[in-house]
């Protein structure tokens, strides 16, 4: 049978609509990027650094937004609910929204990330019974675990780039391990009796037990728990008496009580400074380098270290502090 020109070509549309139509489609990760969210701005990185261009992440909580008392949006619903990957921390970190992200995880890829960290690392909390500590961030070593859960959440979302996947969150880790041993190195150098770190809040506790540093919150794990005036005298006492001359703000916390405990040590004739602000429930600014998880964990130790007569380069563990992306 002969065919024309003009039949030949449309004879061979025609044979790659068809294969078109049936051939099994290219997967996932293939095909689009995989649209990512997550509750708070360290979750929101991990899933930045293991997917790279992989991964479209949005970050329902912003710089300075405290998760304790943070409730869901109309438009995070919507977000929430049209997500391939839903990534949260869990432990109660995100107490106003816990019950519903575990109704949305019936059926969909919901993942309390936070979780993954071994029951027997994790410190009690004094706020709420039959609970943990949420703050795990607070070191690289606890940290890993999450960013293993990140990434194994991710496979499971788009196992045909599981290989991907592994090469970015090896390089991450390995990141990790790095800033953990900047650390140990630098806090080290803070003179023991020295080791004291009065913040707004008991966000601290893993940074405390890790590097060997006595944490003193004003308000509890929650900053949803009060601070009574007992509790600020009680401070002002520990202040004057054990001669602590600084105390540290939180850039998601309100700095009222640290302010109400500089004012009652100054009332007793013992000056108290703020040695620096730190991120606790959330990182810098979008943009910056204090704004990935990296950076905020060398601002803190960085700041924390200084402040407290240790020995820290002013820029950090890779001379970036301050100086943006």
């Amino acid at each position: 049978m002969l065919f024309s020109r003009r039949g030949l070509l449309g004879l061979a549309a025609g044979i790659a609509t068809a294969a078109a139509v049936f051939a099994p489609l290219p997967s996932h990760a293939q095909t689009q990027s995989i649209d990512v969210v997550a509750t708070t701005s360290m979750i929101a990185d991990a899933a930045r650094q293991v997917g790279g261009d992989l991964v479209e992440v949005r970050a329902l909580m912003g710089p300075g937004v405290d998760p304790h008392g943070y409730r869901q949006t109309r438009s995070d619903i919507v977000a929430l609910t049209r997500a391939d990957l839903v990534l949260w921390h869990g432990l109660f970190l995100e107490a106003q929204m816990e019950d519903f992200l575990r109704d949305l995880g019936q059926g969909r890829a919901v993942v309390a990330v936070g979780e993954a960290v071994p029951q027997d690392l994790l410190l009690a909390s004094d706020d709420y019974p039959d609970r943990f500590d949420p703050h795990v961030w607070m070191t690289p070593e606890l940290w890993a675990h999450v960013v293993e859960e990140v990434r194994d959440a991710l496979i499971d979302v788009a196992p045909d780039a599981e290989e991907a996947l592994r090469a970015k969150a090896n390089a991450h880790l390995a990141e990790l391990t790095e800033l953990g041993a900047y650390a140990s190195g630098v806090l080290a150098t803070v003179p023991p009796e020295s080791r004291v770190l009065v913040t707004a809040h008991d966000a601290f506790n893993y940074f405390g037990e890790a590097y060997g540093f006595e944490v003193m919150g004003i308000q509890g794990i929650s900053t949803e728990s009060e601070a009574g005036l007992a509790r600020i005298g009680a401070l002002v006492d520990t202040l004057v008496s054990r001669d602590i001359r600084a105390v540290f703000v939180e850039t998601s916390v309100s700095d009222r009580n640290i302010q109400a405990l500089i004012e009652g040590a100054a009332a007793r004739g013992h000056t108290v400074t703020i040695g620096g602000e730190l991120f606790s429930d959330a990182m810098g600014e979008d943009e910056t380098y204090e704004g990935t998880y990296i950076g905020m964990i060398d601002h803190n130790v960085t700041t924390i270290a200084r402040a407290l007569g240790g020995d820290a380069p002013e820029r950090g563990m890779s001379e970036r502090l301050g100086t943006g992306l």
